[in-house]
């Protein structure tokens, strides 16, 4: 490996980081899909997220100790293997890989239905071309160039929520008339808080559960992070806060202004509030929105396989891995960032051909496949827990993990009983079935080039 291939550019600022693990859950499944999530659980959404948001926290934090042991390491992937071995961090990198790959054909896909709304007679695979296209070339000239690029998505998606809790709060004061009475706080209150009982609140999970996709991005950052001992912690404590408070903020305003069961679960709650307070351009705002979030997990997703490509090819000797496992002038794995859009770009060339179904089950699939990787995470950290305790060094550890070991497992319970949830719904039982299968191609792939290697 040369001079040049040593180490990545450290370009990322804190302000970075923060937005785009922020940027990367807040997404079309809050523009788009609130209205079916409230009408499914109405007012219990809350707990649901606080609980959600409880068990991300813990699950960044226990990240966050992984990183701040080695912030060099070029993903949390390089843990996984450490600590639960090389099988497993096969299984989690490639896992990790092909997600964030599914999820951007998903992605690309809908930005070019959401051009639609503009030009109808617009070819839907040509303003995914040029998103992509546009997304690589950042990614491929520095680091900074993608981190700025998702900062001002995020801030985009941020103002977005900001306006409708600003709204809400306004048109509460004035207890504004809507179409479904005035707006108040009994709203809120408007029958059982449980709304469909015990079982809504518990299958309302799968949705929530989805929303925080994308948050463990920050353990793809730290080694290109400007002072990481500083920056990763601060941006792990103060993400999830965030997080509750822009989803809890905006889902608790639209249920002040509209009576759960009024909120329209077919089309973006959003653009019904703006449009019923007489902003006629409410529906292409919103779109402009969800194109930007669309574009915004694209960005993250080209720069996390990127990132990912490069890491799992770092202990292999063949032609093409030395390839992938190569950094450009600017220190960027430009190589793997071109092979991994490059596949990202399928979705381009068959997205005539390929029903929008196809595309739906794959990044249900892909989200499904998270819950295995927060798992794993969380299990290194206990592993790495114990060998620190073992070989009497706990008082190494740099940004200690809040009520361990109770918190690791609380998140394990947590993902468990979500898997148990998918259960019980006919299109997420299909998604994690295909999600078992992959583990166990992925798995026996190991096993084969294991022996092949022996």
């Amino acid at each position: 490996m040369g001079k040049n291939d040593e180490q990545m550019s450290k370009e990322l600022k804190e302000r970075h980081v923060q937005l785009i693990a922020l940027g990367g859950t807040i997404g079309t499944g809050l523009f788009l899909g609130a209205g079916q999530s409230i009408h499914f659980a109405g007012p219990s959404i809350l707990l649901a997220y606080l609980i959600a948001g409880v068990a991300c926290f813990f699950l960044m934090r226990a990240l966050g100790e992984l990183l701040m042991s080695n912030p060099d390491s070029t993903s949390y992937i390089d843990f996984i293997a450490k600590y639960l071995g090389p099988k497993w961090g096969f299984i989690a990198g490639w896992t990790y890989w092909i997600s964030w790959i599914a999820i951007a054909m998903a992605e690309i896909t809908a930005a070019g239905l959401y051009m639609k709304f503009w030009f109808p007679d617009m070819p839907q695979w040509l303003p995914a071309l040029i998103i992509l296209v546009i997304l690589f070339f950042l990614n491929s000239i520095t680091v900074a160039a993608f981190g700025e690029t998702e900062f001002w998505f995020a801030i985009i998606k941020v103002v977005a929520i900001l306006a409708l809790i600003a709204v809400g709060v306004v048109l509460l004061l004035m207890n504004y008339k809507t179409s479904a009475g005035h707006v108040s706080i009994s709203n809120l209150t408007h029958g059982s808080f449980f709304a469909n009982g015990a079982k809504g609140f518990f299958l309302s999970f799968q949705m929530v559960i989805f929303s925080f996709v994308g948050i463990e991005m920050i353990g793809m950052t730290a080694s290109e992070t400007k002072d990481p001992e500083k920056v990763i912690p601060k941006s792990i404590n103060a993400v999830p806060t965030r997080i509750l408070l822009f989803y809890i903020g905006s889902l608790l305003a639209l249920m002040v202004i509209y009576p759960w069961n009024d909120i329209s679960q077919n089309s973006s709650p959003f653009v019904q509030v703006f449009e019923n307070i007489g902003i006629t351009s409410a529906a292409a705002i919103i779109n402009f929105v969800v194109l930007t979030a669309a574009a915004s997990a694209c960005n993250s997703a080209v720069f996390t396989t990127g990132r990912m490509l490069y890491s799992l090819t770092g202990r292999e000797t063949n032609q093409f891995s030395k390839k992938m496992h190569r950094l450009s002038k600017n220190k960027v794995p430009s190589n793997a960032i071109l092979v991994s859009t490059l596949i990202i770009a399928i979705a381009v060339i068959l997205n005539a051909v390929i029903p929008e179904g196809v595309f739906t089950f794959i990044s249900s699939v892909a989200t499904t496949c998270f819950i295995f990787i927060w798992g794993a995470i969380v299990v290194a950290h206990v592993k790495y827990r114990q060998k620190i305790k073992a070989e009497n060094r706990e008082s190494e550890l740099k940004f200690k993990t809040p009520f361990f070991p109770i918190s690791d497992y609380f998140v394990l319970v947590f993902l468990g009983l979500v898997a148990v949830v998918l259960l019980f719904k006919f299109d997420t039982l299909i998604a994690l079935i295909g999600s078992l299968v992959w583990l166990i191609v992925i798995y026996l792939i190991y096993q084969f080039s294991a022996k092949k290697v022996n």
